[in-house]
């Protein structure tokens, strides 16, 4: 009698158990189809505002269609208020929108792509900050750097202005940036 007491206690306990694990891989897959609507579209139209995928995916197309104010806000808004993983990857974006509208602007002014890139700069540092190991921003990272190199004034000596001017100019012009 006991034994038949403790191997339906055991089975009622894994019954329990196999029934929470359902239950939880059903939360799971609503929201997985919830993002996917939004992603697709298929959402209503106040539901992807508040799925940070679709956001994420909103910025992507805002950048890659030239629309950088727009992108840089959607990835900003991201940054604030995002999981880990998703504020990493809007910072990285950040750094690749302005890295790419430096590219644009080299052709045609070159003093207005050196903001830019410092700009570009300090978002790959805040990702490799958080995440040392992410080789694609330090790439990026890399790359900036030798179109704007950093110096210190104190090793360059302050009255050597005209080599820092020359310096600063000749990285900028004819150079070329391929982001990851």
């Amino acid at each position: 009698m006991m034994q038949r007491r403790t191997v339906h206690s055991l089975f009622a306990a894994s019954a329990a158990v196999c029934a929470l694990l359902t239950a939880y891989g059903a939360v799971r897959l609503i929201e997985v189809k919830r993002v996917n609507a939004a992603l697709a579209g298929h959402s209503a139209p106040g539901e992807n505002a508040r799925v940070p995928e679709a956001q994420f995916a909103n910025a992507m197309a805002l950048a890659r269609a030239g629309q950088t104010d727009a992108a840089l806000n959607a990835y900003k808004q991201l940054i604030q208020n995002s999981r880990e993983s998703l504020r990493q990857a809007a910072l990285y974006n950040v750094g690749n929108v302005h890295m790419r509208a430096a590219a644009h602007t080299t052709t045609q002014d070159a003093t207005l792509a050196l903001p830019l890139i410092e700009l570009a700069k300090q978002s790959y540092r805040e990702v490799l900050r958080e995440d040392p190991s992410n080789w694609d921003a330090r790439y990026n990272l890399e790359l900036a750097l030798r179109l704007a190199p950093e110096f210190d004034e104190e090793a360059l000596g302050e009255d050597d202005e005209e080599g820092a001017e020359e310096r600063a100019a000749s990285t900028v012009q004819g150079a070329r940036m391929d982001l990851p």
